[in-house]
């Protein structure tokens, strides 16, 4: 199978240059101010620019409308991804305001989170599967039990998140059969900068790893 790859908390010319060459086709720009990855509006649409043949998506975490116009106006992005507490009817009212697709994070712990996760499919058009939070809302390098969703099916493309690196997102694909990967602190060389090569290391991996789902 085809699969989307994203690269989140992209902030420098540098990253999203890396994951364009490599044949990403997701970019994710953080607007969540306590974050080491968090960037203006304007930054992220000069850098956004830069490769327009990505699909350039926001991360906000409980984001007041004040604060999501803001960022449509300097980012104009393509995707809303919203990474807190957001209700039904706030997933809802957002992707009605911006007419744009929605992905809602979801914290997977246990297999109640992954009955809580079908009601967003009412509401959301992607889904995104993390692991639980802790300091921040995600890019935490923390992986949750991938059984939990391996046999699940879903009525809406989904992405599999939490502790992925160069090394393991083939095993991520393999299990959980996602249809797309998202990535952010394991394509850093330290908190918050991004590694040119391990972003491209990561997209090479996922890469074939689809690629093998296609061929079985």
């Amino acid at each position: 199978m085809s699969g989307s790859i994203k690269i989140c908390g992209i902030k420098t010319p540098e990253a999203i240059d890396a994951a364009a060459r490599a044949g990403a086709t997701h970019v994710g720009f953080n607007f969540y101010p306590a974050s080491p990855r968090a960037t203006s509006p304007d930054n992220a649409g000069a850098i956004a620019a830069r490769a327009p043949g990505l699909r350039s998506v926001a991360v906000v975490v409980d984001a007041d409308d004040k604060l999501l116009h803001e960022i449509s106006a300097g980012l104009h992005p393509q995707m809303w991804q919203l990474h807190g507490d957001e209700s039904l009817e706030r997933v809802a009212a957002i992707r009605n305001m911006f007419r744009v697709p929605v992905i809602k994070a979801i914290a997977i712990t246990s297999k109640h989170d992954v009955g809580r996760a079908r009601a967003y499919e009412k509401v959301a058009d992607w889904l995104l599967f993390d692991a639980k939070p802790e300091a921040l809302p995600g890019g935490n390098g923390l992986a949750f039990d991938w059984q939990l969703i391996a046999k699940a099916s879903w009525t809406k493309p989904w992405m599999l998140s939490g502790g992925l690196t160069p090394a393991n997102v083939a095993m991520g694909i393999r299990t959980t059969h996602a249809t797309g990967v998202d990535v952010s602190s394991g394509v850093e060389k330290s908190r918050g900068e991004k590694d040119p090569a391990l972003i491209e290391r990561f997209i090479t991996a996922a890469r074939t790893a689809f690629s093998e789902s296609t061929d079985a």
